[in-house]
């Protein structure tokens, strides 16, 4: 079930909340948990019910495992280490992980490598294993140094399933959420959070509908159709993917925050306008928030620790190593390696950059910075090196720099490429006004204009609010004529 889809905005959603705090309203508390815990599940099983298992299975284990290690009493003579349960459920998560997202990868590499013919698994990606196992290593590393604890099963689960952030997050953390749902005021309906709540989820859904699935036309033809780019063409498809990538992600997160908000609980940040930034540590303080907490504390510190003697050039190495974790996080592809050697790469770069105290300016600095983002999401998108090359290769001008092949090559007739209608798009439309007119408006979107958490800090319930708000919702309801998943539903 997709936040973009008609059978949640209309029937999952509102069934959803009006069962909660009617439930709450007659103040069975316990009642209203277990409603939204099989709210989640079921939201989580709409795709495909053979996944119910697994996240079951995966709650039920780390559960136990935590209650084992906060219970765990060290004056008696146990058979096992708190140590050895700790890297026991550790492994299972990481184990688990590795099974059904990179055992295929490390079966093609190894064919690969010694010339063998194994035959792979075609194993199926579970659908947010990735944010779910990320959320409970979470929990059961900060349960094992005495940060968290949680004795309630329900409450646990529904910390893990909360469906608006269940999926592709924010990744979030025990401490965060917990203490909200134990409030009684957040049991009770909040008609300013539905109003703010709404307004994100207005605003999320304008920009995946709207902005982003216009991008991705334009990023799929330059990355997939098109054997050849010439200059512009390259430029075109690598600014369509960085606004789509961009558009996607910030928009599901407004939508999750705004979903939370309705249920009165208030999920972390998770973009803060990251391409006005002019570094690459400020870009990644600021891009995809709560993967960078994680990755910082449980990846990056960990690595620190392990030094006898912490070097700034060793928090380099740290810092490198931390982003091809980050990188293949993403997916089992080498370019997902590639892209994390990258940027891992350049933030030393920025690190010791900052260390001469060489000022640059700001423009200067955020054209580097926009640029090298840019740049490094090509392999990103690309499907393998052979991709990538061509749309870099188009991109250093190798491919010439004709200006008639952008006019007339370049999307000639969207319905040629199964697209049959888009809001503010005509039937055949030319690539040479329109993606100018989306990336131009892109640049304002993300460049001049306040994000949307900083739009509904500012909000003020009034005539023109609601009216904008409703005008983004119906537009983009209306755009909702194909199915189009997020893109970090992938990763």
């Amino acid at each position: 079930m997709l936040f973009n889809s008609y059978i949640f905005i209309f029937c999952f959603l509102p069934i959803a909340i009006f069962i909660y705090f009617y439930l709450n309203k007659l103040r069975l508390t316990q009642a209203s948990t277990s409603w939204l815990v099989f709210a989640s599940l079921f939201f989580y099983s709409w795709w495909n019910i053979a996944y119910l298992p697994l996240i079951l299975t995966s709650v039920l284990f780390n559960y136990s495992i935590t209650q084992i290690i906060t219970s765990y009493d060290e004056t008696k003579k146990n058979f096992f280490s708190k140590k050895a349960i700790f890297l026991f459920g550790l492994v299972f998560n990481l184990s688990l992980l590795g099974y059904f997202k990179y055992t295929d990868f490390f079966i093609e590499n190894i064919n690969v490598a010694v010339g063998a013919n194994l035959p792979l698994l075609q194993l199926t990606l579970p659908l947010a294993i990735s944010f779910f196992t990320l959320q409970q290593i979470a929990f059961l590393v900060d349960s094992y140094e005495g940060l968290a604890k949680e004795n309630n099963f329900l409450d646990y689960a529904v910390f893990v399933t909360f469906f608006p952030q269940l999926i592709a997050g924010p990744i979030v953390h025990h401490s965060e959420m917990m203490p909200q749902f134990a409030k009684l005021r957040n049991k009770i309906v909040n008609y300013k959070n539905i109003a703010n709540g709404l307004a994100l989820f207005s605003i999320g859904l304008f920009k995946k509908v709207v902005i982003a699935d216009t991008f991705a036309i334009w990023a799929n033809v330059g990355f997939d159709d098109l054997q050849t780019l010439s200059f512009l063409e390259a430029w075109m498809t690598s600014f369509s993917y960085t606004f789509q990538l961009y558009f996607d992600f910030s928009g599901y997160t407004d939508m999750a925050l705004g979903i939370g908000l309705i249920f009165n609980i208030k999920l972390p940040l998770n973009f803060n306008s990251p391409l006005k930034k002019t570094g690459m540590i400020d870009f990644w303080k600021n891009w995809h928030m709560t993967l960078t907490n994680f990755i910082t504390t449980y990846i990056y510190t960990p690595i620190n620790r392990s030094y006898n003697r912490l070097t700034f050039h060793k928090a380099m190495w740290a810092t490198f190593l931390t982003f091809l974790i980050a990188g293949l996080w993403h997916g089992a592809s080498w370019m997902f390696v590639i892209f994390g050697a990258l940027h891992g790469i350049g933030v030393v770069i920025n690190h010791y950059w900052k260390k001469t105290k060489i000022k640059t300016g700001k423009v200067l600095a955020w054209l580097i910075t926009f640029n090298f983002v840019n740049f490094t999401f090509v392999f990103f998108r690309a499907k393998d090196l052979s991709d990538a090359i061509k749309v870099l290769k188009g991109m250093s001008g190798l491919n010439g720099f004709s200006l008639p092949d952008l006019l007339s090559g370049f999307i000639p007739d969207l319905k040629k490429i199964g697209v049959d209608f888009h809001p503010f798009m005509g039937d055949s439309i030319k690539f040479s006004w329109l993606i100018f007119l989306y990336i131009g408006l892109a640049f304002v979107l993300v460049l001049v204009f306040k994000n949307s958490v900083e739009l509904i800090h500012r909000y003020q319930k009034s005539y023109k609010t609601a009216l904008v708000s409703s005008l983004l919702f119906f537009v983009g309801v209306m755009s909702m004529n194909r199915t189009s998943e997020f893109l970090y539903f992938n990763f």
